[in-house]
């Protein structure tokens, strides 16, 4: 199935960059350009693609609020967002987080670590290493935002014993194989662990999972090193 990926950058020469890279590809195509987040936010909704790779820094409404708009409208629940920007801030790693991300990227990965990255995000996966996990969000949910509240525990009720053991350890920062090794199971029993969580809990995608597990008390914050 062929991925299709809308450009949100303010840049034209960067989007021509990123249209030519991604419609190089057999599995993906660019279907729509924005040079705002207004823009971005009305063509999702009009051509409906798989990603959106969104700048963060535009003029009016900059990405940051786009990807809240786009992550909190039901109707486009298949659509993720993946944030590529210049500034590779702990902040705007947050913000993107809470705004409903399902990846960050900083603008000079490699052409194979963008377009993987864009592979990764569609599969429903979260685009942030073990490392960036722990680290970034222990800390935004040590200082949540205003007007963030945790989740009740009584959520995680319908998980199995084993889905929640999968799903405290994606917490902790392990990906697919790590889990696998330490509950020795197939990665892909543990991918399939992961998804039924996602539908239990109505997560978007691994990253809304991982903070679902810290405000539920699945996993406990400490402070990072």
């Amino acid at each position: 199935m062929t991925i299709r990926v809308l450009l949100a950058d303010d840049q034209a020469l960067l989007r021509a960059t990123f249209r030519i890279l991604i419609d190089s590809c057999a599995d993906m195509e660019v279907v729509g350009e924005a040079s705002d987040g207004a823009e971005a936010v009305a063509l999702t909704r009009k051509l409906r693609p798989d990603i959106v790779l969104m700048d963060i820094r535009m003029p009016g409404t900059d990405g940051l609020t786009a990807t809240s708009e786009l992550c909190a409208d039901p109707e486009l629940s298949a659509t993720r967002v993946l944030i590529l920007t210049t500034f590779e801030t702990e902040d705007y790693v947050a913000q993107a987080l809470r705004a409903g991300a399902s990846g960050f990227l900083g603008k000079d990965v490699t052409a194979d670590t963008l377009l993987d990255g864009v592979r990764t995000v569609a599969s429903g996966e979260a685009l942030l290493s073990p490392v960036a996990t722990r680290s970034l969000i222990t800390r935004f949910l040590m200082a949540p935002a205003p007007g963030t509240h945790l989740a009740p525990p009584e959520r995680l009720a319908e998980l199995t014993v084993r889905e929640r053991e999968v799903m405290a350890l994606a917490a902790e920062g392990r990906s697919n194989t790590e889990i696998a090794d330490d509950l020795t199971l197939s990665p892909l029993t543990v991918r399939t662990h992961i998804h039924r969580a996602m539908t239990k809990l109505h997560a978007r995608d691994r990253a809304q999972l991982v903070v679902i597990a810290y405000q539920t008390g699945l996993v406990r914050a400490t402070p990072p090193a």
